[in-house]
């Protein structure tokens, strides 16, 4: 069979690639084309556009790169046509994901979406798209089988959380080897995870590093964006106590004390490292002011949502300020929140479903097929 896949992020590109390769499991015929990076360049098949090509974050931003978005949707329409493919596969990213599923519904594709567009948290009327334009939904966390059956009665399948396989699967980082490997002492270790997209870091890591002299006993790693190169990230280092580790965040959150992470996927990998964490957010201005009026949520980070309750602190636009981030840093680093912090950690992974995510998922694709 022919599969064309969709990812626009690099939490995208780790998820789909360990798909493609369950789904090579079962269909040893399998061809693959698609849009992503190089997790799933190394699954075989065809990277027709690279998911840095396509990041663009907030309100603001996606206005001002409209014309090169609306030319990435005409391309790939046309991509699609050529390739021909059995089924369409959208992995997260709504904005372009939603527009091609109503153009390939019309031209007869078989589409599945793995990993839900979170229109629980805004753009709820999406989900008469939904109902239209996807013939089957793939959702990894556990409140959203709910939300979509009970509340909107639309069929999905619940696969458990793909992170889980990524992060359980992987070799284990021997810390001694680590800190020789990036020439580091003894002192743990505290993780800054900055995003990865350039104006996020911008922005997130200065603020992350001004709190770097108030923790003598600590040293700090950056986690370096596979899509980001290392000049970058060397003009905002002018402290001795900090390091920088390109493209290996699991081997850094696998042997850290502690994290401060920017909203997003990261929130949940580092919780399930078992890292306590600060979880951090700034945009731009405008962005915030327009995403204050339309998300309907009580908190940001996944972790928070999951659990429903704050287990992790989040510092979000104002509040991101080397003042709150020491304070709460301190906090983290005690042992009573710490024990608390595990706890949590520990019903979250419950709640998620446990291992198996992407064989789940390739399987109801590959055998929905079958069937046919």
């Amino acid at each position: 069979m022919k599969y064309y896949l969709i990812a626009g992020e690099a939490s995208g590109d780790l998820h789909a690639s360990n798909l493609m390769k369950e789904i090579k499991v079962l269909d040893s015929n399998a061809q693959f084309r698609y849009w992503g990076g190089e997790l799933m360049e190394a699954q075989g098949g065809t990277l027709v556009k690279h998911y840095r090509e396509l990041a663009f974050m907030g309100f603001l931003e996606v206005v001002l790169n409209l014309s090169t978005i609306l030319k990435n949707i005409s391309f790939c329409k046309k991509d699609i046509e050529q390739f021909q493919p059995d089924v369409l596969i959208f992995i997260d990213y709504p904005g372009f994901n939603m527009r091609i599923a109503k153009w390939a519904k019309l031209k007869g594709i078989p589409t599945h979406y793995y990993i839900s567009p979170q229109i629980w948290a805004w753009k709820e009327n999406r989900i008469k798209q939904i109902k239209r334009d996807v013939d089957a939904m793939y959702v990894i966390l556990p409140f959203e089988k709910d939300f979509y059956e009970n509340k909107h009665h639309f069929q999905v399948h619940f696969v458990g959380h793909p992170l889980i396989d990524a992060i359980s699967n992987r070799q284990p980082t021997d810390p001694n080897a680590f800190k020789k490997e990036l020439q580091m002492d003894e002192r743990p270790i505290i993780a800054l995870l900055p995003g990865s997209r350039k104006q996020e870091i911008k922005v997130m890591l200065s603020v992350m590093l001004s709190v770097v002299d108030d923790f003598p006993d600590y040293q700090f790693v950056i986690a370096g964006a596979p899509n980001q190169d290392e000049a970058f990230y060397r003009q905002f280092i002018k402290k001795e106590n900090v390091h920088l580790l390109l493209n290996r965040t699991y081997d850094l959150l696998s042997v850290s004390y502690a994290a401060l992470v920017t909203s997003g996927t990261a929130t949940l990998e580092t919780a399930l490292f078992k890292v306590p964490e600060v979880v951090c957010y700034k945009g731009s201005r405008i962005s915030y002011e327009i995403a204050k009026r339309v998300i309907k949520l009580n908190y940001i980070s996944l972790v928070n949502l999951i659990l429903n309750k704050p287990a992790v602190t989040e510092l979000i636009q104002t509040e991101f300020n080397t003042k709150r981030l020491k304070a709460e840093l301190i906090n983290i680093l005690d042992d009573y929140k710490r024990a608390t912090m595990f706890l949590d950690y520990y019903d979250l992974e419950k709640l998620l479903g446990g291992k198996g995510a992407s064989k789940k998922t390739a399987e109801l694709i590959v055998n929905s097929f079958k069937r046919n």
